[in-house]
């Protein structure tokens, strides 16, 4: 009670020396604070790390004031740097604006790579007025119409001379390109094997976990949605794929193809087992040992339990 009348009668006290008048707000540490410099101190009280949020605002508004930065004024190496990450679209609306950077060849000529990273026509000499940007839309446009039907995309293709027609040409083409529609290739390599033989040599399992190196796999060449005799081929190319990427591997754990073969239809039907909501009572690590040993019997138990520690941590080997 005694000490709220004494706070009472310091703030009249106060009131009457001026020290509440407008020219002064507060006290602080002993030093009396200008009303007019309030804003600035609010701005820094809530920045942090000693960044001036007022300071930033001010710069920022004169930014904008001035307007975007233009890249025709830029070092040329700069300009191009910032347009390479753009898409087509993009780089079409930025040529209303910088004509003669966004047209520039060598932009157009990483846009077509880093989409379709083999065509045949990169190893050849270009024709009389070649045009990257032209053969961005025409690659563009073949690959619309492989994904409406896959062999007149590639017949498209051939007409154009972007691709050769040869399987492993193809092949190189579909292994480094991801706008074709999955499903489309699936269908095309199941008609195409002589492309489908050379797609799966162009992999590299080199030192790869067989259950990695099945994802890798089936990233490239998708599986079917039905076991069958293309899943079968499928399988059967890989290993042998597999085996001859790693032959002292194989030799080390005493492995062939056909044991490989075995050891991939195992992890497909595990992947099913673990990821189904379907299937209510999973196969336990013991169960999937047991099994797999009886159908390939030199294989060793401590790998098989890798082999099901795998997918039960990443998940399905062909999803």
């Amino acid at each position: 009670m005694g000490q709220g009348l004494w706070r009472i009668a310091r703030n009249q006290q106060l009131q009457q020396q001026g020290y509440s008048a407008p020219g002064y707000l507060t006290r602080e540490h002993g030093r009396r604070i200008p009303a007019n410099n309030v804003s600035n101190t609010s701005h820094r009280k809530q920045a942090q790390g000693g960044i001036d949020i007022y300071h930033l605002l001010k710069t920022r508004k004169s930014k904008e004031q001035e307007g975007f930065i233009n890249l025709e004024m830029l070092p040329p190496e700069l300009s191009f740097t910032i347009l390479s990450y753009l898409n087509a679209t993009d780089l079409c609306l930025a040529s209303c604006v910088w004509q003669d950077l966004a047209n520039d060849e060598l932009l157009w000529q990483g846009l077509c790579k880093s989409t379709w990273g083999h065509c045949s026509i990169y190893n050849k000499n270009p024709p009389l007025g070649f045009s990257f940007r032209k053969l961005y839309m025409q690659l563009d446009e073949g690959s619309l119409t492989f994904n409406a039907n896959p062999d007149e995309g590639v017949n498209y293709f051939m007409s154009k001379g972007i691709l050769d027609d040869s399987p492993k040409e193809i092949a190189k083409f579909i292994f480094c390109t991801r706008t074709l529609n999955w499903k489309k290739l699936r269908i095309y390599l199941d008609e195409r094997r002589d492309v489908l033989d050379d797609l799966v040599t162009l992999h590299n399992f080199r030192n790869q976990f067989l259950p990695n190196a099945l994802r890798e796999f089936f990233r490239h060449i998708h599986a079917p949605e039905e076991r069958g005799e293309y899943l079968e081929t499928l399988i059967t190319k890989f290993s042998h794929r597999f085996c001859a990427c790693n032959p002292d591997l194989m030799r080390e754990l005493g492995l062939s193809p056909d044991a490989v073969y075995v050891l991939c239809y195992s992890l497909i039907l595990l992947s099913i087992d673990l990821t189904s909501p379907h299937v209510k009572n999973k196969m336990s690590k013991r169960e999937f040992i047991r099994n797999t040993r009886r159908a390939a019997q030199n294989i060793s138990e401590d790998f098989v339990g890798h082999l099901y520690d795998n997918i039960y941590l990443i998940g399905h080997v062909a999803a």
